[in-house]
Parts: C-alpha cells; sequence; structure tokens
C-alpha cells in the first residue's frame, strides 16, 4: 500500500460543506489521503473573535464528517489574510497536492483575489479549485 498522499485545504466558511466533504471522499477512492485543513480566520460581525471561532466551529464540523468516512485529517485556523494563511503552513516537502475551495463567483470575496491561482503560484503544485455553498447551522 502507498503513503496517503498529504493534501493542503484552504477552506473557511466552505470547510465544512458537503462539496469540500464529497471532493475530499471522492479523493479518497483514488488512494489514501491525509489531510490538513487552513481555514483563514476572516473577520465577521458576528464573532468578536476575529473570526477565530466560527472557523474552528466549521473546522471541527469538517474534521467530524472526515473521521466518519475514514479519513485523517487535522485542522489549522489561519491568518484571516488566506495567502498568509497559506504561506504560514506552506511547504513543499509536507504536502503533495491543493484544493483551495470558496464560495459561488457572486459571493466569494477570495475569487475576487484570484486565490487559487495565487495558491498554485505560491506553492508550485496543481491546485484544485472547488466551488461550495456555506452549510447552514442547522445542517452541522
Amino acid at each position: 500500500m502507498s503513503p496517503p498522499a498529504k493534501v493542503l485545504v484552504v477552506a473557511n466558511r466552505t470547510a465544512d460543506s458537503d462539496e469540500v466533504h464529497a471532493a475530499l471522499v471522492g479523493r479518497a477512492h483514488d488512494g489514501p489521503i491525509d489531510v490538513t485543513l487552513v481555514a483563514p480566520a476572516a473577520w465577521e460581525v458576528v464573532d468578536p473573535h476575529g473570526g477565530r471561532q466560527s472557523a474552528l466551529r466549521r473546522l471541527n464540523a469538517a474534521l467530524t464528517r472526515l473521521a466518519a468516512a475514514g479519513i485523517t485529517a487535522k485542522g489549522v485556523v489561519g491568518d484571516a489574510d488566506p495567502v498568509a494563511a497559506v504561506q504560514d503552513i506552506w511547504d513543499a516537502e509536507r504536502f503533495d497536492e491543493v484544493i483551495v475551495a470558496t464560495l459561488p463567483h457572486h459571493l466569494s470575496r477570495w475569487l475576487g483575489l484570484d486565490l487559487p491561482h495565487r495558491v498554485e503560484r505560491l506553492t508550485g503544485l496543481p491546485t484544485r479549485h472547488v466551488i461550495a455553498s456555506e452549510r447552514s447551522a442547522v445542517a452541522r
């Protein structure tokens, strides 16, 4: 059996989305994976902690779902700037693949920043872009 591919996933509001979950479950069918999910702690009006609490809540929900699917994963709350969050965690010897998850075009600030392409240039790895929806609190 081959060693697991190390997958870096960059997601915040979409971290626990069905689309990100499905992408990782699908990828795991191709071979074992070890996921690191980094959630930039974007500022949110409803979170007086600078988005850290919201990011942590989404990370925990995503990690619970991935564990139930048999996928090894860990999560990190990163810098509010998604590029800085990736720079802080990036190590070419630590990751084999990258996934950037964003909201749909009409809602995504990250797409306005061209985040998927910026992450691809930063890491030097092909970066898969997953467009996802934010899960409602009821769905969690």
